[in-house]
This record gives C-alpha cells, sequence and structure tokens, in this order.
C-alpha cells in the first residue's frame, strides 16, 4: 500500500481535542484538514462530539466567517436568533456571516450528537456574544466587552506623529 499523503485523513487517525469549561460548556472535536489548518483564512473541517448537557460555545454572530453545520448522529437544539428548532441526523445547518445574526448548538438530549462543522479560519474575524456583550478580536487575541467613546476620546493633543518626526 502507498504512503497516504498529508491532505488524506482517516476519522481514525485524526487525534481528539477536548474543549470542555464547566458543567455545561464545549465537547471534542477531530481536525480533519490539518493541511489547510496550517494557512489561517482557509476552509476547514471539523467533527465535533456534543456530550448531552453541553451546549458547543457561546451565541455568537460572525463578521467574516460562514458556518456550515451537518449532523451525522444524535439530536441536539439549533438557536438561530431568535429562533430555536430541534437537529438531527441529515440536517444541514447554515450560518452567514455578516448577517448579525447569532447561532449555538446544543445537545439536551440523552446521546451524543454528532456533526461535521465547517468553516473559514479568518485571521481577521471579529465575532460579537449577544446573551453576555462580549466582542472577539481574532486579530488582537483578544475577547472583552467595548466601552463607547467618542472618537478622539484618548488622543493627545499633539499627534505623535509629530514628535516621531523631530527625532
Amino acid at each position: 500500500m502507498e504512503h497516504r499523503p498529508a491532505n488524506v485523513v482517516n476519522i481514525h487517525d485524526a487525534p481528539s481535542k477536548d474543549y470542555q469549561e464547566g458543567q455545561h460548556w464545549g465537547g471534542s472535536y477531530q481536525p480533519l484538514t490539518p493541511v489547510l489548518d496550517q494557512q489561517k483564512g482557509r476552509l476547514g473541517v471539523n467533527l465535533t462530539r456534543l456530550p448531552p448537557g453541553r451546549a458547543g460555545c457561546p451565541f455568537h454572530s460572525h463578521a467574516l466567517e460562514d458556518e456550515v453545520f451537518y449532523i451525522l448522529s444524535g439530536r441536539g437544539l439549533f438557536r438561530y436568533g431568535d429562533k430555536i428548532c430541534e437537529v438531527g441526523p441529515g440536517d444541514c445547518l447554515s450560518c452567514p456571516a455578516g448577517s448579525g445574526v447569532a447561532h449555538q448548538l446544543a445537545n439536551p438530549f440523552d446521546e451524543d450528537l454528532v456533526y461535521l462543522g465547517m468553516g473559514r479560519n479568518d485571521p481577521n474575524e471579529v465575532c460579537h456574544y449577544p446573551d453576555s456583550g462580549k466582542v472577539l478580536v481574532r486579530s488582537l487575541g483578544q475577547v472583552g466587552y467595548l466601552e463607547k467613546a467618542a472618537y478622539m476620546d484618548g488622543e493627545a493633543e499633539l499627534p505623535k506623529i509629530f514628535s516621531m518626526h523631530r527625532k
């Protein structure tokens, strides 16, 4: 048998990564596209297992990254904007970026929810978390809360560029 190239990954060989926090958040996933994952902004696919009683992540919307979820087994709840519906095997969920509509998957049922998650890992992504008011700015490596400020708030009377020029 020939050696398989790095861009061919069998699910049985993909490492599983746990991302659970507390009693009700997270599950595990297996990255199926490590060759694409090496360069940010490329399409990626993960196989995700969400155990009973857990939500995959907080309710959020994306500015740049479209996401698609394809349910393989189990049942779950899909929250999209102000609507919620039950999802199961064969359902494909589309979450377009830039719409301002947040989404979330959760599993209140008694067996694992297993699905493929597909999307880009954009280095410039900005996410909004409406339930908590948080904002993620990936390029800054920060999640936090924004406070309103005037455009010139905190800026020096003499712009720094002028003192830099004199040196």
